[in-house]
């Protein structure tokens, strides 16, 4: 259910984001929170997670605050209960397929220097399973 509130602390450990990096996120613009409680206290909702957590899905993968600002503002218009016109929605869908084509191509990148770093890793124990010594520098 999107009415109940939560505070930053809770939707910190939601997100397994740290309270710096959501309210860094809040002054970018890329999530506001829903309401405030008398006190002052920043308080979210459902929807506000589900926000941070296609933030906290983007940023390894390299993109930008700027594309998460505009990825965000595409789905916003998309879930948007005003109407769209077909020309418009097929546009925004477009918007969305190219995001998602870049962190397919990112994903396999990131494959490729994970297998690398097994490979290292693998090296490595290998040397130390065997006693060999490790190559020593020379000047």
């Amino acid at each position: 259910m999107d009415d109940r509130h939560m505070q930053i602390g809770e939707v910190a450990a939601r997100t397994e984001l740290s309270l710096r990096t959501i309210r860094h996120y809040e002054g970018a613009g890329l999530v506001a929170p829903s309401a405030r409680s008398q006190g002052g206290f920043r308080l979210y909702t459902e929807t506000d997670v589900a926000r941070l957590m296609v933030i906290r899905r983007m940023k390894p993968l390299g993109f930008t605050l700027d594309q998460m600002r505009d990825l965000l503002a595409t789905t916003d218009r998309l879930d948007g209960t005003e109407g769209l016109g077909a020309d418009e929605r097929e546009a925004l869908i477009d918007r969305v397929r190219a995001y998602e084509r870049a962190a397919t191509e990112q994903m396999d990148k990131l494959r490729v220097q994970l297998a690398r770093a097994e490979e290292f890793a693998a090296t490595l124990r290998t040397r130390l399973e065997h006693g060999t010594p490790a190559a020593t520098e020379r000047p």
